[in-house]
């Protein structure tokens, strides 16, 4: 038996600059909105060839850029799902947590790690090392993060309907947890998390074979360059 889900990340969105993705409440951009479309209509083109359909139950973020794309996808692909679309959200999609200091600057962050004398100062380049967690409390490293999600997507699996008719399950959420998702589930290795990103709206398709090696059926990984955000 196997199970199909396709890994979505979020269109691009109104960021504060310098600052760790976390949970910023900001939408898509207008041109992160058409950005995703683009990807919902390509995406089409080979459900329609290869004859597929889509779980009606799309699995997205809480954060509203990720919602914003999993609607975009409900309403552009709305003839492959099985039945009428819906989306739920889940806080365990979102994008690592960096906990008390979410949504400050990078600057802002190391400033109260130095005025607090019970911390160490973060190795550099900290904000993309997979093991590294905030001393602040609610932080994940982006390995939690990753774990986070691979539960709910392997809670996903564990279920009867995962395997039933074959649909392909959305999972709509942010570029580094899903990343380190993958490697949890052995989609990817370890050294590839930073060696690749995500596409914009992109979805990469995966036949999650029983005991075997993950097949990718559609999309492809992002060849990141290390100064990129890891969201």
């Amino acid at each position: 038996m196997s199970s199909r889900l396709a890994f979505v990340r979020h269109g691009a969105y109104a960021q504060r600059p310098d600052t760790p993705s976390a949970l910023q409440p900001f939408g898509l951009t207008a041109e992160g909105e058409a950005e995703v479309r683009q990807q919902a209509r390509q995406f089409a083109l080979w459900l329609e060839q290869t004859q597929q359909q889509l779980d009606p139950e799309i699995d997205s973020s809480t954060l509203l850029r990720a919602w914003q794309t999993a609607q975009i996808y409900a309403e552009e692909l709305a003839p492959f799902f099985t039945v009428t679309p819906e989306v739920q959200t889940f806080p365990a999609l979102c994008e690592r947590s960096v906990g008390a200091v979410a949504n400050l600057t990078i600057a802002e962050i190391e400033a109260a790690i130095a005025a607090d004398p019970r911390f160490d100062m973060p190795p550099t380049g900290w904000k993309s090392d997979s093991f590294y967690r905030l001393p602040f409390d609610g932080a994940e490293s982006l390995m939690d993060a990753g774990m986070r999600v691979a539960a709910h997507i392997l809670s996903w699996q564990s279920q009867t309907k995962a395997t039933e008719n074959g649909a392909i399950k959305l999972f709509v959420g942010h570029g580094a947890s899903i990343r380190h998702a993958a490697c949890h589930l052995n989609v990817i290795k370890f050294c590839d998390i930073k060696r690749f990103s995500m596409h914009y709206g992109h979805p990469i398709v995966f036949d999650m074979v029983e005991a075997g090696v993950p097949q990718k059926l559609y999309g492809d990984w992002k060849h990141r360059q290390l100064r990129d955000a890891p969201d």
